[in-house]
C-alpha cells in the first residue's frame, strides 16, 4: 500500500533565462554601424575593414548565440532574426577572406575582380532583401522598435544592391547613411530591452505592434 510519501515529486518548471534580444541587437547595431560607416566615405583615413572581426565574434557568434537562446524561450521570430543575422556576418566575413581577398595580382586584373566583387554583393543583398521583407512584414506583430529595425535595414538592404549591382558609388554611399541610422534604431532598441529588463518593467517606450494579422 502506497503512502503519500511514494507519490512522485511534482516537476518543476524549467529555469527561465534572460532575454537574449538586447544582445542580438547590440551586436547587430554594432556590426552594422562600422560597416555603414566605411560604405558612407566616414572612414577614410582607415583600412575600412573595421568591422571584420566584429563581423566574427559579436555581430556574429554572440548574435548567432542570441538566435539559438530565443529557442530556448519558445521566440520562433527572435529564433529566426537572430539566428539568421548572425549567420549573415559569419557569412559575409567569409567572402570577405575567402573572395574578396584573393583578387588576382596585376593592376587591371585586380580592378576587374573588384567589379565583379561588386556585383556578388549586390546579389548576396537581394537576397537577404527578400528575406527581411517577410521578416519586416511580421516584425509589425512586435513593437515599433523592433518594426523600425526592420524598416531601416530594408531600406539599406535594398539600396546597397541595386548600389552595388549598378556599381554606382553615390548609392552605396547613401545605402551607408541608411545603414548608419538602422545600427542607431537597433542600439536604442537594445537599450530599452536591457533596462527595460533590469527593471522589470516598461521604462524606455518601444511602443506597441502596429496592427495584427490574425
Amino acid at each position: 500500500m502506497s503512502t503519500p510519501n511514494d507519490a512522485p515529486a511534482p516537476a518543476l518548471p524549467p529555469p527561465g533565462i534572460a532575454d537574449p534580444a538586447p544582445l542580438g541587437l547590440a551586436g547587430f547595431a554594432l556590426t552594422t554601424f562600422l560597416l555603414s560607416a566605411n560604405n558612407a566615405g566616414w572612414m577614410t583615413s582607415a583600412t575600412g575593414l573595421a568591422w571584420l572581426g566584429y563581423a566574427f565574434t559579436y555581430g556574429g557568434l554572440a548574435q548567432f548565440m542570441a538566435g539559438m537562446w530565443e529557442f530556448r524561450n519558445r521566440n520562433v521570430f527572435g529564433a529566426t532574426a537572430f539566428g539568421s543575422y548572425g549567420a549573415f556576418w559569419l557569412g559575409l566575413g567569409l567572402w570577405v577572406l575567402l573572395v574578396l581577398r584573393v583578387a588576382p595580382s596585376g593592376p587591371l586584373a585586380a580592378a576587374a575582380y573588384a567589379a565583379h566583387a561588386e556585383k556578388d554583393l549586390g546579389w548576396i543583398l537581394l537576397a537577404w532583401a527578400i528575406f527581411n521583407t517577410y521578416m519586416l512584414i511580421f516584425s509589425t506583430q512586435l513593437n515599433m522598435a523592433v518594426f523600425l529595425v526592420f524598416l531601416t535595414l530594408e531600406a539599406t538592404e535594398v539600396i546597397l544592391f541595386i548600389g552595388f549591382l549598378a556599381g554606382s558609388s553615390g548609392t552605396v554611399k547613401f545605402g551607408g547613411y541608411i545603414g548608419i541610422l538602422t545600427a542607431l534604431v537597433a542600439w536604442y532598441t537594445s537599450a530599452a530591452g536591457v533596462l527595460n529588463g533590469m527593471k522589470g518593467r516598461p521604462v524606455v517606450p518601444v511602443g506597441g505592434p502596429l496592427f495584427d494579422l490574425g
